[in-house]
């Protein structure tokens, strides 16, 4: 695929700068692989879009808040870390910036921790290192600020805006957006009309942030994230799949997810993934998929592409844009059936 391929019109006025005062009040765009229509709806129509015995997947990790602001120990300038994967007790594969004025063991004060720079990574990765032990859990939530995507320039005055109303493990640098939209009260609805739920978690990292650069899209280097499938959630699909009911993944990491699950057989499981979905990928898992829009050339765009097909979701894209849907983190939705 190339680069190219990956690009679409984002008028940046779409751009949401904030989340709407319901959450569920968003709308939702409706793609059907099978007639290959295109439809409009409130993401409140969700329980009648989908199917009785249809089992939603969920991805509840929460957002940690994880962009840290110091300032360096030898000439007291402000850096910004951001913090996306722990790989041992008190050590953290990071972005810092700026990461141009940095070197090896380079120390940053934090209120009531110091972060050391250990190792140059690439592209502004670092492996940092905190102290005194167990600091940097125990002040984390004092210290740290939600990291909202760099698209969005508003204030978000509940940090609870930006996790979903069933986010459970810590762990991610950002939110499973498609989630944002469920209320109890959708999830009410949905049981109400025998569709089955799930959850599993993958902790959102350095692709989200990352735009693919190469020409060939499948060159793109995927950074690995940390997942887990409950036996629950693989009892859960695993029935739901040999009754011949729906999967429907919320968001690009619960595909991503499922999908890793089910690289061979589908089971129950945990570790890291460096799955990169692109058109002409075999879904084993995943049917249907609620996601949000997506900005061009990345990883996310790549994935909704390859289930729906370019050409569908090239239309399923104009026709938000022609209809001013919200766009990116705080937007509308997208269910592709």
């Amino acid at each position: 695929m190339r680069l190219e391929e990956l690009d679409y019109d984002l008028p940046p006025e779409l751009i949401a700068q904030e989340p709407l005062a319901q959450r569920d009040a968003s709308r939702l765009l409706v793609v059907n692989r099978a007639d290959r229509s295109i439809a409009h709806a409130q993401f409140r129509d969700l329980p009648a879009l989908l199917d009785p015995g249809d089992l939603v997947v969920l991805n509840d990790s929460r957002v940690l808040p994880a962009r840290l602001l110091g300032h360096k120990a030898e000439t007291g300038g402000q850096v910004e870390i951001l913090l996306l994967r722990p790989t041992a007790p008190d050590l953290w594969q990071a972005l810092v910036r700026p990461g141009r004025r940095l070197r090896t063991g380079s120390r940053v004060t934090l209120d009531g921790v110091e972060a050391e720079l250990i190792e140059r990574q690439g592209d502004g990765l670092w492996r940092v290192a905190f102290s005194p032990p167990g600091a940097l859990a125990s002040h984390i939530d004092q210290i740290g600020q939600m990291p909202l995507p760099p698209y969005i320039h508003h204030r978000l005055d509940d940090p609870e805006r930006y996790q979903t109303v069933y986010s459970r493990l810590p762990g991610s640098a950002a939110a499973p957006t498609a989630g944002l939209h469920f209320t109890p009260e959708v999830f009410a609805a949905l049981a109400e009309r025998g569709i089955g739920r799930a959850q599993v978690t993958l902790h959102v990292g350095l692709d989200t942030f990352r735009p693919v650069q190469e020409a060939v899209v499948e060159d793109h280097p995927m950074h690995r994230e940390t997942w887990e499938v409950s036996p629950e959630a693989a009892q859960a699909v695993t029935v739901a799949k040999a009754a011949g009911r729906r999967v429907v993944a919320v968001g690009t990491t619960a595909v991503r997810t499922l999908e890793t699950a089910g690289r061979e057989t589908f089971g129950p499981g945990r570790g890291e993934t460096d799955l990169f979905i692109t058109p002409g990928y075999q879904f084993r898992v995943v049917d249907a998929m609620l996601t949000n829009f997506h900005l061009p050339r990345t990883t996310l765009f790549a994935l909704v592409t390859a289930l729906a097909g370019a050409e569908l979701i090239r239309a399923a894209y104009a026709a938000a844009v022609a209809e001013r849907y919200r766009l990116l983190s705080f937007g509308d939705a997208m269910l592709i059936l």
